[in-house]
């Protein structure tokens, strides 16, 4: 059953390759024509330029120079404004969580401690008095893993 599958599958890719060789690019007859735009050839064209010709960028689909504005006001906002001063704002901004200021503290601790001889973190940094543990009776059999 396996031998018909891959050799149903081979025929099929060896058609698919036979038809992908055999494809070719048609061209028009018409090889001489052009398209040719109609260009201002006066001074009253070039000073009024045809509206008909404009494509809007989607903010006022009316009138030219709105759509213009609003288009370089939309993108000055976004890219000068919000990406560039953004971006400075938030690296050089202080440290709202004084990480830094929490660091330099430990360090200077640790120093503080190396210098007087002590050990670095107290082993009773929790007064033992103050803890309650229960009994080995109360404990009983229960697994204790440190």
């Amino acid at each position: 059953m396996s031998a018909l599958f891959r050799l149903a599958n081979r025929n099929i890719l060896q058609r698919s390759v036979t038809l992908r060789l055999s494809r070719s690019i048609k061209t028009s007859q018409k090889k001489d024509d052009t398209a040719a735009v109609a260009t201002p050839t006066t001074k009253e064209d070039f000073a009024n330029p045809n509206p008909k010709n404009w494509v809007s960028y989607g903010f006022d689909y009316k009138d030219k120079a709105n759509d213009r504005t609003a288009t370089n006001l939309s993108f000055f906002t976004a890219v000068t404004l919000c990406l560039v001063w953004g971006t400075f704002l938030w690296s050089y901004s202080p440290d709202p969580m004084l990480r830094d200021w929490a660091q330099r503290e430990a360090y200077l601790e640790l120093r503080r401690r190396e210098n007087a001889g002590v050990d670095l973190v107290n082993p009773n940094y929790v007064d033992p008095a103050s803890i309650n543990l229960p009994s080995d009776e109360d404990l009983g059999d229960v697994e204790i893993i440190i």
